[in-house]
């Protein structure tokens, strides 16, 4: 009896199993089938859109058409994403470049102490050739950084051709190294009128700002070389002299009010003092009136170390009609008065302002100007 239910019972068990089996072999035949149909469609598009894309490869590229291929092997895909597949947007813009870095306050390439000597000759060709980066009107950019300054240098100037190639043949790779984003501008009188250095500065400012927007002034006369690019071309929180010890002082500051050679201010601080005197017409007097502007303004003057801040200059005799101005103390006197004067940055007339040639961009923005010197103080001076 025991031996007939165990028979049975695995009779039922192995009929069991048969169902099973035939109901996953049913369902697995319709699963293929649907499978198979759906992609003898899709295989069907796409023998027509290659016969199309046969047939008609140039009108359809005339016509904006677009033929979609399907990787049909490819793993993890559904149905959906063969019917819809992505499209690459066609587009013509550019990735944005990433922004620069702030330049660092001490640049890592300076050398220190250099060697500044006049006695081989120097042409403008040779100053174009060593500054290939140096772009027309003299102005140069970090590829690399980004500078806190942009500085307007800003040269007065009359018959000094010679000085101004050595200028330009020392300070250009001075100031690359030192990463200044910088324009130079050449203030040049004209005519033999008695030179007017502080008015050619306050030319100088007034027309920079026509070409950008500078916030630092760097005002050097042209014989003036530093002698350490440590010396750094840019603004301080405070009106800064730069030129603190010349050889022909003995690498001294003269006296402590003094502020002439080379001297850099920011806009602000230009503006806080309204420009430079317009009074002084031949050498001398308009360092001590900008020194007295400065301090009357509750401003101090800054300056750099004196082994860093020495300078030589170009040997030369004094220019004709730049002779001492005898009355340079007593103008000196009326700077608080002075200083208020409203048309300082206008009273001049401009002759002609150009970029020089184009085979020579490092030189700089030239910029012509006639200086009418009032009568007045061309009868003090007789």
């Amino acid at each position: 009896m025991t031996r007939l239910m165990l028979g049975r019972t695995l009779e039922r068990i192995c009929k069991g199993v048969l169902l099973l089996c035939l109901l996953h072999f049913v369902i697995m035949m319709i699963l293929y089938f649907d499978v198979y149909t759906q992609r003898f469609d899709l295989f069907s598009r796409f023998n027509n859109g290659r016969n199309g894309s046969r047939n008609n490869v140039s009108g359809a590229a005339g016509n904006g058409h677009h033929f979609y291929y399907y990787n049909l092997s490819r793993p993890n895909a559904t149905l959906a994403s063969y019917l819809a597949p992505s499209v690459q947007p066609e587009t013509n813009q550019t990735p944005s470049p990433k922004p620069l870095p702030p330049c660092p306050e001490i640049p890592p390439g300076l050398v220190g102490r250099l060697l500044i000597e006049f006695s081989s000759q120097m042409t403008m060709e040779r100053v174009q050739k060593e500054n290939p980066n140096v772009t027309e009107g003299g102005r140069y950019t970090p590829p690399d950084c980004r500078p806190r300054w942009k500085v307007a240098i800003i040269i007065p100037f009359r018959h000094r051709e010679n000085h101004l190639k050595y200028w330009l043949h020392y300070l250009h790779p001075i100031l690359r190294r030192q990463r200044i984003d910088y324009g130079i501008y050449i203030i040049n009188q004209l005519g033999e009128e008695t030179f007017n250095r502080a008015k050619l500065l306050n030319v100088g400012y007034t027309e920079a700002l026509k070409d950008a927007e500078y916030d630092c002034f760097i005002f050097s006369d042209v014989d003036l070389i530093p002698m350490d690019d440590r010396n750094l071309y840019h603004c301080y929180d405070q009106p800064r002299h730069f030129a603190i010890a010349m050889d022909k002082f003995g690498f001294r500051l003269p006296y402590a009010g003094y502020f002439g050679g080379v001297s850099g201010l920011s806009k602000k601080q230009f503006l806080k003092i309204n420009g430079f005197p317009n009074e002084y017409w031949g050498w001398g007097g308009e360092d001590d009136d900008i020194y007295n502007r400065i301090t009357l303004n509750g401003m101090k003057v800054s300056r750099p170390d004196v082994r860093i801040g020495r300078y030589r200059m170009i040997k030369h005799e004094r220019d004709k009609h730049n002779e001492p101005n005898p009355q340079r103390y007593c103008i000196t006197v009326q700077t608080p008065s002075a200083a208020l004067d409203p048309d300082r940055f206008h009273s001049y007339t401009l002759s002609t302002r150009f970029s020089l040639t184009s085979s020579t961009p490092s030189e700089g923005i030239m910029i012509m100007v006639a200086l009418q010197r009032p009568l007045l103080f061309s009868n003090m001076s007789q």
